[in-house]
């Protein structure tokens, strides 16, 4: 899988009876062939026909946008770079399983002396397929079991049925993706699902019942998703001595919410990367189309990454946001921001910082959290590569702090109430890189700027995840 074959480098078809090689004849023989290349690599060429082989369900139509590239190719060279890229472009649909390329010179009657064909050979994916994984969250793991019906009409949907078991959370759903022909970055998603978490931190359970529909477009060198969601969520006490302000947000309501994130990420890895740049931005509005919510919601997320002496990575994080209610209503406790644990400021325990109740976090409508990290590789590795590789070491520093807010106050009263008992904390720890999926911290903190209410972690802390500050 993977290879890219050429069964001829002759420049045109050779024509005669087969000859004996003698002993003498094999250094001429091997500069001729060097010759041969030499004049294929260089001398124009014209892809005459491209051919698909191992088609089933698959119609010919979609797939034409993905290869229509190779014809555009004007020597062995381009052929084989511009049929490679079309083969990961197919392998991406997530329709096949296998795709190999052939790349051969022409033959019959149209066939030109400098004529080039070439073949991929594809192997389907099964009707339905299933799938068992383990997956990483933010300091929670979970086990996962999907059925999938790949390529339903032909032209790249997939019907998903997943289920979700985890430490904090239970989830299953059913999602249907239909992808734009010759854009599969251009893609319309329709969910419909139900989760059940458990928030400790705020004595808090919820279940969520709801259906969203999201549509992912490229635009220019930003990523957009739009998502309209509405959701019936049932919210309740987890505990028999959670707080009086818990089991007042305790009940039904039901959210609808639009919301628009645009995305610029060029990082060489989301899980540990070396280098580049990201800027997530999100807008939420609810109660726009209906339901009891009413809000406007907005978060930044900025991360800088720079190559620095020995092999080690400068990194630096920012995320910000505020929530805006529209109405006399005051936001729900499952809308608020929340802040502190491994994955955020370190030091503190999960979500266990800013306004509380009797012991229940009952988070704020802002914050702000920022990072500074050094990443380098394991001291005294005897060489590269191997286990040592998926190994960091780490050292930081976190701060951050979260409130709520008086909107009738002006921009500089926020500023100054999000500036008041910041929240810090430094330390250094080890990194292990799980792939490209999540990764696992081992941190020795040391917390700073403890307030009131605030629960810390003084010492070592344990963090899993995939978005870490």
């Amino acid at each position: 899988m993977g290879t890219v074959h050429a069964r001829s480098m002759d420049s045109y078809p050779m024509h005669g009876r087969d000859l004996g090689v003698n002993p003498d004849d094999l250094e001429v023989m091997e500069a001729v062939q060097e010759t041969k290349q030499e004049v294929l690599e260089n001398k124009d060429v014209v892809v005459q026909h491209v051919n698909i082989e191992g088609m089933g369900r698959t119609k010919e139509d979609y797939l034409g946008y993905e290869i229509s590239d190779v014809f555009a190719a004007r020597n062995l060279v381009e052929v084989m770079r511009k049929s490679h890229e079309a083969r990961q472009r197919l392998l991406r649909l997530g329709i096949f399983k296998e795709v190999e390329v052939v790349i051969d010179v022409s033959e019959g009657a149209d066939a030109l002396p400098n004529g080039l064909d070439v073949t991929f050979e594809v192997t389907e994916l099964k009707r339905l397929t299933g799938s068992y994984n383990t997956m990483v969250g933010n300091n929670e793991g979970s086990m996962v079991l999907g059925i999938k019906l790949p390529n339903m009409f032909g032209r790249g949907e997939k019907l998903t049925f997943q289920f979700s078991y985890g430490t904090k959370e239970t989830s299953y759903g059913l999602s249907f993706f239909k992808p734009q022909s010759g854009y599969y970055e251009r893609n319309f998603t329709l969910n419909l699902y139900k989760v059940t978490g458990q928030f400790p931190w705020s004595s808090l359970k919820e279940t969520d019942r709801g259906v969203s529909t999201e549509l992912n477009f490229p635009l220019w060198m930003t990523d957009h998703t739009l998502k309209w969601e509405g959701v019936w969520r049932e919210l309740g006490c987890l505990a028999r001595s959670a707080s009086f302000a818990v089991r007042e947000e305790s009940g039904h309501t039901l959210k609808s919410a639009l919301s628009h994130t645009m995305v610029i990420d060029t990082r060489n890895s989301a899980i540990l990367p070396r280098r580049g740049a990201l800027l997530r931005i999100n807008q939420e509005l609810a109660g726009y189309t209906g339901g009891d919510a009413s809000f406007l919601k907005e978060d930044v997320e900025l991360q800088l990454n720079r190559p620095f002496i020995w092999g080690s990575v400068l990194s630096a994080s920012l995320w910000g946001g505020m929530i805006y209610p529209l109405g006399a209503q005051p936001t729900s406790i499952a809308d608020r921001f929340y802040l502190g644990g491994p994955t955020s400021v370190r030091g503190f325990s999960m979500y266990s910082i800013g306004p509380q109740s009797e012991g229940d976090y009952l988070g704020g409508e802002a914050y702000w959290a920022g990072g500074l990290h050094l990443y380098t590789p394991l001291p005294f590795r005897s060489n590269k590569g191997g286990l040592a590789d998926l190994f960091r070491t780490h050292f930081f520093l976190n701060a951050g702090n979260l409130c709520n807010l008086n909107y009738g106050e002006g921009p500089y009263a926020h500023l100054q109430k999000l500036a008041e008992c910041i929240r810090w904390s430094y330390g250094a720890g080890i990194i292990l890189r799980l792939g490209n999926i999540a990764r696992l911290e081992l941190n020795y903190c040391f917390p700073m700027g403890v307030q009131s209410g605030d629960r810390i972690c003084d010492g070592v802390q344990f963090g899993a995840g995939i978005r870490f500050l």
